[in-house]
């Protein structure tokens, strides 16, 4: 355990859903509503920054103004890996959190370490319909038919490109590439002059979203969700056709190395370096507001002549203690269930990219209106709603998640060193394996 704890700290996971947008800030974090005595105070640890804090503060004082029995305190705790590494300090003492989130990569470490509730409890004890909530996004927190903590901030990855770069090159803006060929096709001709047709940050979640798209598993077990997982099987046939579009569009020029840094990749885009490339939905809106040209939204491309399965859900979830006192355990649940409806989830998702866990809120003015503004965020929404609900696209349920994405970048980097895609992907997968065998 302590060896892994200190992996979370070391390593560089940033979170897909996040957009790597969860950073350190001191902005937006002030009081909320002055406390009262005799409320139930529920502490609510969260890693939101900058923007996003400032959001989450808005809706967490519309709450605590919105009754007087409950008083949600919302504490920063920096990124998803500091948040972490102190919920394992404090979990099960007086010290420990209320509500904890967690980014999704964390729920089978969430599960395993006996310090949460499963919040399905609360949903069994007063029958409350969780068919209000978006499918797709609530099947990846639910393992063995239970749901172990309530969606939140919930984004998937996302094809941007520059519309005016297309016409410039003689493409049609209106279609974007949707398989491997279109996409080599178009990159090439959007390659010329130190400027490139296409990028993918050098990061593990892409890797994982390209996989399920086309159905590919990431560990045996069907995931890891019939079982605990012993290896990783993602280097087989729809692993490597990833590795090899990386590879060959590297080898053509088409493709920028971009590196690991998600400000470097959208200010390589924004500056018209690279014409395509892949992000969060959660950040379409500030790509958007800050390109001086006209951006494009499409679904992820996928192989030739496979049939398109979905994305998988990435971001963050929150999680209830299980040594809080009962009271506070029913105060968080009453925020829980707050924080799904219609309202303020239009809110959320207008504000900050994530989807709205219930997808009632897109029926509201709020959103509609800020759809006619930013049509790419319906992209991003239909894409979901379209997804396959599989072992693939649920995603999967390990707890060396962390170890497992840094093996993946390694073997990305190593394709720009002139590794073949099968010998790369071969050492990642063996590389997981030991990962997982220490686990058990």
């Amino acid at each position: 355990m302590k060896k892994w704890i200190m992996s979370l700290i070391v390593l560089l996971v940033m979170t897909g859903c996040s957009g790597g947008e969860d950073k350190a800030s001191p902005s937006g974090r002030q009081d909320n509503t002055k406390e009262k005595s005799d409320r139930t105070e529920v502490v609510f640890w969260h890693a939101m920054s900058g923007d996003l804090e400032k959001v989450l503060n808005e809706i967490v004082n519309d709450f605590n103004t919105s009754q007087s029995k409950i008083y949600v305190k919302p504490v920063f705790q920096g990124t998803y890996e500091e948040a972490l590494t102190k919920f394992n300090a404090v979990a099960g003492t007086k010290d420990s959190p209320t509500i904890m989130q967690a980014f999704e990569i964390g729920t089978k470490y969430m599960i395993n370490s006996g310090k949460i509730e499963p919040i399905q409890n609360f949903i069994d004890r007063e029958k409350y319909d969780v068919s209000q909530w978006e499918k797709n996004i609530v099947s990846y927190y639910k393992v063995d038919g239970k749901i172990y903590s309530m969606p939140f901030n919930s984004s998937t990855p996302v094809l941007i490109y520059n519309k005016d770069a297309f016409k410039e090159a003689g493409l049609d803006p209106e279609k974007p590439p949707m398989t491997y060929s279109e996409l080599r096709e178009m990159a090439k001709k959007l390659t010329k002059k130190g400027k490139y047709g296409f990028t993918i940050l050098n990061y593990g979640w892409f890797f994982e979203e390209m996989l399920a798209v086309q159905g590919g598993l990431y560990v045996n077990k069907e995931n890891g969700r019939k079982g605990e997982a012993t290896k990783a099987v993602f280097n087989g046939k729809e692993g490597l056709r990833v590795f090899k579009l990386i590879s060959d569009m590297y080898k053509d020029g088409s493709f920028y190395n971009v590196g690991q840094n998600w400000d470097d990749m959208r200010a390589a885009f924004q500056s018209g370096k690279v014409a395509m490339y892949l992000d969060s939905s959660a950040g379409v809106r500030t790509v958007v507001d800050n390109s001086p040209f006209k951006v494009g939204v499409a679904y992820l491309p996928i192989p030739d002549n496979t049939d398109r399965q979905g994305v998988i859900i990435g971001g963050a979830s929150l999680w209830l203690m299980k040594d809080v006192d009962e009271a506070k355990k029913k105060a968080a649940w009453e925020f829980m269930k707050y924080l799904t409806t219609p309202e303020v989830q239009a809110k959320w998702h207008v504000n900050t990219g994530y989807f709205a866990i219930n997808p009632k809120a897109y029926d509201l003015p709020l959103v509609k209106e800020q759809w006619k503004k930013y049509p790419q965020l319906k992209v991003t929404v239909d894409q979901l709603k379209e997804t396959k609900s599989t072992p693939a696209t649920q995603g999967a349920l390990i707890s060396v998640f962390p170890q497992a994405r840094q093996h993946i970048v390694s073997a990305m980097e190593s394709l720009y060193q002139g590794v073949r895609p099968k010998e790369a992907l071969d050492q990642a997968a063996k590389e997981v394996d030991r990962e997982l065998q220490m686990k058990r």
